[in-house]
């Protein structure tokens, strides 16, 4: 693992500028393995690497791979306009990371979003090229009929797309609650699908991606969590 010194590490985890981060060493705010170090030149392991700032615990990590349980009224955007941005949610330092949400949800879809910092991760996981399938649960207007099932199963025409879209899944939970699993991730798309099959999607909330589950994290709405290596393996096609 390459070397960086004292000053660059604070800064690629967020805490501020070079500059900020260089005072906060100088100034004895810094501390590793309870030792106070004072030298920004420092090239500590970054192995499992724990530092402390302010009297709290940093964990060192390269990258970021978060999932969050996302609330409605949130905007998947840097630059949110009409709501608050999804980031709002997270600690601050995570915006001078330049963290970014994998793909979007709607402002009042909910449930299981990705964020991170890792562009070839983010684009892994957003390009239909590796046909990642997400599970979301959608709550309906009219109940839910055999005849709806089969045609989100057969295909549905949406504007400005060239051929029928269908789901790779699709079963009846409750009278008015279906799951269904896709792998396009076009705009708007089960609310479009449920729309040119005669039906209105009242609620919209993602329950998986791949084979991770929303359920299995246990976050509450509108928290989140670092994913472990574990996890990560999960986010794959063919894991369903």
């Amino acid at each position: 693992m390459a070397k960086l010194t004292l000053d660059r590490i604070l800064q690629s985890q967020g805490v501020g500028t070079r500059k900020y981060c260089r005072q906060l060493i100088d100034d004895g705010e810094v501390a590793i393995a309870g030792e106070v170090v004072t030298d920004y030149r420092a090239t500590p392991d970054l192995d499992g690497l724990v530092f402390t700032l302010f009297g709290e615990e940093w964990t060192y990590r390269a990258q970021l791979y978060i999932a969050l349980n996302k609330p409605a009224d949130f905007e998947c955007s840097r630059k949110p306009s009409h709501h608050p941005g999804v980031l709002t949610i997270l600690p601050e330092e995570f915006g001078w990371r330049d963290l970014q949400p994998v793909g979007r949800l709607d402002h009042d879809t909910t449930g299981l979003l990705l964020m991170s910092d890792d562009g070839k991760f983010i684009h892994a996981q957003s390009s239909p090229k590796h046909h990642i399938p997400k599970v979301y649960q959608a709550t309906t207007h009219d109940a839910v009929t055999p005849e709806l099932i089969a045609q989100l199963l057969a295909g549905v025409q949406l504007h400005d797309e060239p051929a029928p879209l269908a789901a790779i899944s699709c079963r009846q939970i409750d009278t008015h609650l279906l799951e269904i699993i896709l792998e396009q991730g076009k705009y708007h798309q089960v609310k479009r699908m449920l729309a040119a099959a005669g039906n209105h999607c009242s609620a919209l909330q993602r329950t998986a991606i791949g084979a991770l589950r929303l359920e299995a994290l246990d976050l509450d709405i509108g928290q989140w969590c670092y994913l472990t290596p574990e996890q990560l393996r999960l986010l794959t096609a063919g894991n369903l």
